[in-house]
């Protein structure tokens, strides 16, 4: 199902047959350097499965990111719940495969996801949690409007996260 359209993307929700695709993006270590490296997969089918579930539950979830001009799916971007620092916050998270790099699609889905979250499901605010050293990620959400609200660290972890949020003007 179509949920958001912009110039040159579309966002719809996943289904099964668009595993080959997310496959190329999770699948990559080079893409994963910010999550602990890359899934296997069994993870990947686990992930596209957790999307599906939360288009029910919630109404909402990361959705494929597909290139109008090759009908191609390129990346992965949406809000999502998710604990940050003992919150619970809605993120807007974006992954993309790298051969769409560097190209300005992850900042126009995050825009697009991040004014669907304002008009249609009517939040205040919205977040996205960042791994300390994904600098292009923290670009995105800046490019966003985000700022920096605070840093926190997982129990567990050995990294930092920044925690970047936008209100709703």
């Amino acid at each position: 199902m179509l949920i958001i359209e912009t110039d040159r993307l579309m966002l719809r929700e996943f289904t099964i047959q668009d595993l080959p695709a997310t496959r190329e993006i999770v699948c990559d270590e080079q893409t994963m350097y910010a999550f602990d490296g890359a899934w296997n997969d069994e993870k990947n089918r686990q992930g596209i499965e957790k999307q599906i579930k939360s288009y029910h539950e919630n109404g909402f979830g990361r959705w494929a990111v597909v290139l109008k001009e090759t009908s191609q799916v390129i990346g992965i971007c949406g809000p999502m719940w998710l604990d940050a620092n003992n919150d619970r916050v809605l993120e807007i998270g974006y992954l993309f495969n790298r051969k769409f790099w560097h190209k300005g699609y992850a900042t126009e889905a995050a825009i697009a996801c991040k004014r669907y979250v304002f008009d249609t499901l009517s939040f205040n605010e919205v977040f996205s949690i960042i791994r300390d050293n994904n600098y292009a990620a923290m670009n995105v959400a800046i490019k966003n409007g985000m700022f920096v609200r605070g840093r926190y660290k997982d129990e567990g972890d050995t990294y930092y996260s920044y925690i970047f949020s936008v209100e709703n003007n």
